[in-house]
Parts: C-alpha cells; sequence; structure tokens
C-alpha cells in the first residue's frame, strides 16, 4: 500500500465516520437536531433527508470504486450545513463551533478525494454534457 492509498483511506475515513456518528442524533430525532433543522424551516424532512443523504454517502466512500461519487455528495451535503451555519445558525450552534468543525472536516476530505479522483469526475461530466447536447 503507498502513500496516496493510506491517505485516501485516512480521508475516507474521517468523512464517513463523521457522517456515520452523526446519524443517531437525526435518525432518533434527538433535541439538538430537531431544534437545528426547525431554525431552517426543515424538521422533520431536512432532517430525515440529510442523513439518509449523508448515509448513502457514507457508504459510496468506504467502497473504493464509488468513493468519488460519495465524496462529491459529500461536498453537496456540507456546503450546505456549512452555508446555513454561517447564515442562520451560526458557528457556535449549541454553545460550541463542534458542528461546524465536523462539516468543515467533511467538506475538506470530501473535496482532496475528489481531487485524486478528478479524471473520473472529469469523465462523468463529459459523459453528461454528451447526452444533454443529444438531446437538446
Amino acid at each position: 500500500m503507498n502513500l496516496i492509498s493510506i491517505v485516501k483511506w485516512v480521508l475516507r475515513g474521517i468523512a464517513a465516520v463523521i457522517m456515520l456518528q452523526t446519524l443517531y442524533f437525526k435518525f432518533t430525532a434527538q433535541p439538538e437536531s430537531v431544534q437545528l433543522f426547525g431554525m431552517l424551516g426543515m424538521e422533520p424532512y431536512g432532517r430525515i433527508g440529510t442523513g439518509v443523504g449523508e448515509l448513502i454517502a457514507s457508504i459510496l466512500i468506504l467502497y473504493p470504486p464509488t468513493s468519488w461519487i460519495g465524496a462529491g455528495l459529500g461536498v453537496g451535503l456540507m456546503s450546505g450545513a456549512i452555508f446555513f451555519h454561517l447564515t442562520i445558525l451560526g458557528i457556535f450552534f449549541g454553545g460550541d463551533a463542534l458542528l461546524f468543525s465536523y462539516a468543515v472536516a467533511v467538506f475538506v476530505s470530501c473535496s482532496i478525494l475528489l481531487y485524486f479522483d478528478k479524471e473520473k469526475v472529469i469523465q462523468f461530466l463529459t459523459g453528461l454534457l454528451t447526452i444533454l447536447k443529444k438531446n437538446k
């Protein structure tokens, strides 16, 4: 196993563990999670939908052939989390910056994973553009 493979697995682990450990709070309607999504006007559907998205992203990240897809989903989900922390929730939601820090850590980990698999991303986007042009 070379250094790049080890780095990829560390990044996958960081992203997946953080997203998976938050599922308990989302799926069991813990008061902090209900309060957070209530402030966004997205309770309960946003809470449950975000949890499902994070579960899917985590599974895809941990399976190397689909890791880039999960990383892309993770970047999207965490972009939303970071946006809402910066605009509505505040960085110090619940008295500390832990949730915001988790979102940033997952965003950075997933972004680096996407960079490592940029050829797959480019190939996918090129194929998608080709399909869209044909259907025009």
